[in-house]
């Protein structure tokens, strides 16, 4: 169960409590109103914040949550781990990449980039080589990192692991389902991109494997907002190779064709590998807020972060 502690930051959680019945969250931070959420509490050990919807059953408590802010499209602090998604809006950039672009791959002025990247360091208490972000290519590959990436060149990588305060990994996405991984008490924390390919391929499991090996013990996730299963129609050899691996990413589209539920399955990894899980609600395709590849096509990238904080 996460501890929602208020947060002295510009997307501060004032009260939030997942208890089985209901959560009361109230936001403040700069900037300006943005969409309203609601939040679910917690079952069988995944939370599904949803608009009153709760994967499991029981009855559910609706409490709308005001959210504040240009930066994070959500932000929450357990104890010495911080965690953020970051939504478009609030950059430099324009259309189509308007404006919190944070990928350097999309054909965005990198000068532009650089900038959100900056924004986004600085919002969350970091110096900008202190954030730190992947060559993404929807593999299973995770690197180990202890500093900053300096004049060297970028890992090719879908996860980054650190044991080392005060730096920030992140995950870029624009459909893919990113995920956030830590044990405060370990001081072990992860940053993975698990689209299709990552999901098949078990992206998670390497993840979870790689912070173990360096002393984790008791993971706790947080699955952020993606291309939902009925925005996700593929073939349906496609759907059943991914059923294959994860039985719970099968699904069908708004218009009853085969689809993919990546996020789906990748929460079914996480808890095989017993990993408590919460899942921040959200569809990038349903939501203007967020970068869509598949709805737009050429867009920017919006991430997650989690960050080990000092001592």
């Amino acid at each position: 169960m996460l501890d929602t502690a208020p947060l002295a930051s510009n997307c501060a959680v004032a009260e939030s409590r997942f208890d089985g019945a209901s959560a009361v969250c109230a936001e403040t931070a700069r900037g300006w109103a943005s969409a309203c959420h609601r939040f679910s509490g917690a079952v069988a050990g995944v939370v599904r914040c949803a608009d009153g919807v709760r994967r499991g059953g029981g009855e559910v408590l609706r409490e709308e949550c005001r959210r504040f802010g240009a930066v994070f499209y959500w932000r929450e602090q357990t104890g010495a781990v911080g965690w953020a998604f970051t939504d478009r809006t609030g950059g430099a950039g324009v259309a189509p990449f308007d404006s919190l672009n944070l990928g350097g791959h999309v054909g965005d002025e990198p000068s532009v980039v650089a900038g959100n990247r900056a924004a986004v360091a600085h919002s969350l208490g970091l110096q900008p080589d202190r954030l730190l972000f992947m060559r993404q290519c929807h593999g299973a590959d995770v690197v180990v990192v202890d500093g900053p990436w300096g004049e060297g060149e970028v890992p090719a990588a879908d996860g980054l692991v650190t044991t080392t305060p005060g730096l920030g990994l992140a995950a870029l996405v624009a459909d893919c389902t990113p995920v956030l991984l830590a044990d405060a008490d370990g001081g072990v924390v992860a940053a993975v991109h698990a689209g299709r390919p990552g999901m098949v391929q078990r992206i998670v499991d390497a993840a979870v494997g790689c912070m173990r090996d360096l002393g984790a013990r008791d993971i706790v996730a947080v699955v952020g907002p993606s291309v939902c299963g009925r925005c996700y129609e593929v073939p349906a050899d496609m759907r059943a190779a991914a059923a294959a691996v994860s039985a719970e990413s099968a699904t069908v589209s708004w218009t009853g064709t085969p689809a993919i539920d990546v996020a789906a399955g990748v929460v079914a990894q996480l808890r095989a590998n017993n990993v408590a899980v919460q899942w921040v609600p959200g569809c990038a395709r349903e939501d203007d807020h967020l970068f869509s590849y598949r709805r737009d096509g050429t867009t920017g990238r919006f991430a997650g972060v989690v960050v080990l904080d000092p001592a």
